[in-house]
């Protein structure tokens, strides 16, 4: 038989042309039909309805695809209709109860956030397992109408979410420290090292303690867990070397030589003579002061090469813009060069008041032209912001640096380490910096005009927070003194 090529293609030109016919009026029917379903679909997502109320929801969305099947098979177009309307209404429904159940359980929903950004699922997943079941039913409870039985449950899900939450965060920061200790008491090791093991476990006590009382400030129970770590890994340390003393497998007198050796090649690094006839504390000093003249020595030479690169720089592009322009030149060329005698005056000021200040009550350095007064003996007591008697021959010393550089404005900061709440140590800065300003204009006579207190919490470290010695050097006050050339 012969088939005619083009009947065929003729064919198969209607058969397409009738599918796309009738898919596009399949889809003129769904917009026609789902336009509100479709919106009230949008509402209950946007409300959340999956997670709040549940049980229209999942009605409604049951409806949804009954009508959508219903319309793609080309069943009675009455079916299509009474499904999606039934779909609207139960998403409606739910839109209405999620949007309660949001007000209604506002507390334990953010207790469930908190608990999820701690890793609550994660690290403490039977309290949370338990925490979400009670969460459930309280939204079930809800939009049944109970609200007695609703509350009683959101009541019990909040209590046992923020109990996630706690463990979480302590797992966070404590489950290393706990090993470590774990593992010290397997190794017997306060048989050898009680003093330091006792300190760990004190450590991590008082982490704990911390977390217990505000576990949204994680920066000292992070740097008491940290401390807990090190002594439970010198206690462990310790114990190795007590045992070995004891066992008579190394003699005292080999240990003190041991432990002299790293002092004896500092030393040597510093080219000191290693003298520790009577023990390592003279050599400690030393070395202590050499590090402290060699940074000093470092800040110096820093700044004066920042210094010369930016006069340098001044000079050549003024000078270049100088030889490009004849008119006026000797007049330009006068007024660089006060300049640069005022910035070297500066200099030599600064110099004179770095003499001022010994070690321990003020690191003098510069910025620029600026000249900043780090005030490391001025201290204030815990929490507090009065000045203290004692910080009165050292601010009296401030006083005569300040009267070195005339008519300068006056910039006092403070600061503090990163033990305690943001808010609290922001207005703890803040009001030290003001009590400075204040002796300033009542017992300096300093004009209110030349003052600027400002408080940077903990914000602008100089050294490292997780230590005992860098958390002194961030807490201070740094008075920044920018002269006036014209005056200096």
């Amino acid at each position: 038989m012969v088939v005619n090529k083009g009947f065929v293609r003729c064919a198969l030109m209607v058969t397409l042309l009738l599918g796309i016919g009738n898919a596009y009026a399949q889809d003129e029917l769904r917009k026609t039909f789902f336009k509100e379903a479709d919106a009230a679909k949008a509402a209950a997502d946007a409300a959340n309805a999956q997670l709040l109320a549940p049980r229209s929801y999942e009605r409604g969305m049951k409806e949804y695809g009954d009508a959508e099947f219903a319309l793609e098979r080309g069943r009675n177009i009455e079916i299509v209709r009474s499904n999606v309307a039934d779909a609207t209404r139960y998403l409606k429904t739910a839109t209405t109860a999620a949007e309660l159940a949001a007000t209604v359980l506002a507390q334990v929903m953010k207790s469930r956030q908190d608990a999820a950004n701690a890793r609550a699922p994660e690290l403490s997943g039977e309290i949370w397992a338990e925490a979400q079941r009670k969460f459930g039913d309280a939204i079930r409870l809800l939009e049944r109408g109970d609200l007695k039985g609703s509350k009683r449950r959101d009541i019990e899900a909040t209590s046992l979410y923020r109990d996630a939450e706690l463990v979480a965060i302590k797992a966070q920061y404590l489950t290393e420290t706990r090993q470590l200790l774990a593992d010290a008491d397997r190794a017997r090791v306060g048989r050898y090292a009680p003093i330091t093991l006792g300190k760990a476990k004190q450590l991590l006590a008082d982490a704990e303690r911390e977390l217990n009382e505000n576990r949204y400030d994680t920066d000292l129970p992070r740097s008491l867990a940290r401390q807990a770590n090190y002594e439970a890994k010198h206690a462990i340390y310790l114990s190795e070397v007590v045992r070995k003393v004891r066992d008579r497998d190394l003699t005292a007198e080999q240990l003190v030589l041991q432990w002299e050796k790293p002092l004896r090649d500092v030393s040597g690094a510093a080219d000191i003579v290693p003298d520790m006839e009577d023990g390592p504390d003279r050599l400690a000093a030393e070395l202590v002061a050499h590090i402290e003249k060699m940074r000093n020595e470092n800040q110096a030479l820093g700044q004066e090469k920042a210094e010369n690169e930016t006069r340098l720089a001044d000079m050549e592009e003024e000078l270049a813009a100088l030889d490009e322009r004849l008119g006026g030149a000797t007049a330009e060329r006068a007024a660089l060069i006060q300049r640069l005698e005022a910035q070297a005056r500066v200099k030599q000021q600064f110099e004179q008041v770095e003499k001022m200040f010994t070690s321990a009550e003020a690191r003098v350095f510069r910025e620029g032209n600026n000249i900043i007064l780090r005030l490391v003996g001025l201290t204030f007591d815990s929490g507090a912001s009065q000045i203290r008697p004692l910080s009165f021959d050292l601010l009296a010393k401030v006083e005569k640096a300040i009267d070195v550089f005339p008519r300068s404005e006056l910039i006092i900061e403070g600061h503090t380490d990163s033990h305690g709440g943001d808010d609290l140590n922001q207005k703890l800065s803040q009001d030290r910096a003001e009590s400075v300003q204040q002796y300033m204009i009542n017992a300096m006579r300093i004009p209110t005009y030349r003052l600027i207190a400002t408080g940077y919490g903990e914000t602008r470290p100089v050294a490292s927070n997780e230590t005992e010695s860098g958390r002194q050097r961030n807490r201070r006050i740094d008075i920044v003194i920018r002269p006036n050339i014209e005056a200096s």
